[in-house]
């Protein structure tokens, strides 16, 4: 299961809660997903919004304030969504990094970062994300523009 969210606080008098989405993928929180907690509760959803970068969610069964206010805190956990072309933090740990046939190191860990995010790598390198052109058993190939990893 990985994490995709936290119920941040209740919202309204219905029962909706915000979440705060720690992925890009919103289909996370349509109408229909379910919805996992750490005790193994799991929480259908039956409306949600987008709000000021947050969602509005509202689940079965939560009907009232209280309700909702009950699950303020809780993470949010879901099933890995199967798609060949996304990339997930987690199938990228542990991946050799290639440029231009050479090995350059291995996958540590996975910073965000505003503008890409960086894999970073067991020597302290750091790449782009964008950079990845292609993911196979394993391995990541990298397209570098000239002079990155002399920095």
């Amino acid at each position: 299961m990985l994490e995709v969210g936290r119920i941040a606080k209740a919202h309204g008098i219905k029962g909706e809660v915000l979440v705060d989405l720690l992925t890009d993928r919103v289909e996370r929180v349509a109408v229909g997903s379910v919805l996992s907690t750490k005790s193994g509760q799991e929480l259908v959803v039956t409306f949600s919004s987008s709000h000021l970068g947050k969602w509005i969610v509202r689940f079965e069964g939560v009907g009232t304030r209280t309700e909702a206010e009950a699950l303020h805190g809780l993470v949010l956990f879901a099933e890995p969504i199967d798609d060949p072309d996304a990339l997930f933090v987690h199938d990228l740990i542990g991946s050799t990094v290639v440029a231009d046939g050479v090995v350059i190191g291995t996958v540590a860990s996975v910073e965000a970062n505003p503008a890409s995010d960086l894999l970073v790598l067991d020597n302290g390198k750091l790449i782009p994300v964008r950079f990845v052109v292609d993911r196979s058993a394993g391995r990541l190939t990298v397209d570098l523009p000239e002079g990155l990893l002399d920095l």
